[in-house]
């Protein structure tokens, strides 16, 4: 125990040790002096020109050791500001810390208000902090997967609904990308798990985002992914439209769309320019609600379930196309 308390402590230069080297130093010097007075102090050009030759060698040991005493100097402001720098990035990340979980702790909070004041400050962080955007994002997308029913008639059910549409309208102003805008608000890189949230009236409309999972997602009121770039796939699998959804213009990315088990309620729109893999997808047929699909796709009607139709491609369909408009 002993020497390891003496491998860890830190020995300090004391006064009496800096004085006795400061004596020595002196006394060195003092007789060096009296040493070459007594032995080129003749007076001869000899002995002139050998104190010059000392002179010069002195000169270049003088000079040698300011420069190491620079060296020094520079080696100790680089460990002062290296300390400062780290000290700044410990006080950052602490601020960071401090910040996020104290929002996090909001988000859990009975009382809206509170719910609403933790977005807004996890929103501040990732807009100022760029390495915090996906968890941040992944905060939110975890919010709005937590169980809700919006039907429910409680007050507190509708204060949540305001939440969840903050929370949503958040998702589409960060992740919006108009060509040639520079006000810093876009977050790019951006992906999303919403898989099994219940959503409403989602609008991410002219977005740039990597990827997205909606798998078991609902889809209420009106949503909108107008001119919208996922960069990579979006994945709609099972997920059920109830209310009016527009994906026109919409890029799929490299990947493309997913929307095996998709179930499509109510008014879609396709527009004409969207590519879109709807295999295994579902439409009700009933109602006269307006269906545009994607090019080369129709609708097919299911034997023995009345109202509904799959959608499949024109060139495999075995029966005249139904005209869905």
């Amino acid at each position: 125990m002993g020497s390891e308390s003496a491998i860890g402590e830190h020995r300090v230069l004391s006064t009496r040790t800096i004085a006795l080297w400061s004596a020595g130093v002196l006394i060195v010097a003092g007789l060096a002096a009296m040493l070459l007075l007594w032995r080129l102090g003749g007076g001869t050009s000899q002995d002139s020109a050998k104190l010059d030759a000392l002179r010069t060698a002195a000169n270049i040991v003088v000079g040698t050791g300011g420069a190491a005493a620079l060296l020094l100097a520079a080696r100790r402001q680089r460990s002062a500001e290296l300390d400062l720098v780290q000290k700044d990035h410990d006080a950052t990340e602490r601020r960071i810390t401090e910040i996020y979980s104290k929002a996090a702790d909001q988000l859990g909070s009975d009382k809206a208000p509170v719910r609403l004041a933790g977005l807004y400050a996890l929103e501040r962080l990732a807009q100022d902090y760029e390495p915090q955007r996906q968890t941040i994002v992944n905060v939110i997308c975890a919010y709005l997967r937590m169980p809700f029913d919006p039907a429910s008639a409680d007050p507190e059910a509708k204060q949540e609904i305001q939440v969840r549409l903050t929370a949503e309208r958040l998702l589409g102003l960060h992740l919006r990308y108009v060509e040639g805008e520079t006000n810093g608000a876009f977050w790019p890189d951006i992906d999303l798990d919403l898989v099994g949230a219940k959503l409403t009236k989602l609008k991410l409309v002219k977005c740039r985002i990597r990827s997205a999972v909606f798998q078991e997602t609902e889809f209420a009121d009106t949503t909108s992914f107008r001119n919208t770039t996922f960069t990579s796939k979006a994945d709609f699998n099972n997920a059920r439209f109830t209310g009016l959804v527009d994906f026109r213009s919409v890029d799929f990315g490299s990947v493309g769309s997913q929307f095996k088990g998709a179930l499509f309620e109510s008014e879609t729109d396709f527009g004409e320019k969207t590519v879109a893999r709807l295999n295994g997808a579902v439409t009700r047929t009933d109602h006269g609600l307006r269906r545009k699909w994607p090019k080369d796709w129709s609708e097919r009607a299911i034997p023995g379930r009345e109202g509904y139709a799959d959608l499949v491609t024109i060139t495999v369909e075995s029966t005249k196309p139904i005209d869905c408009r």
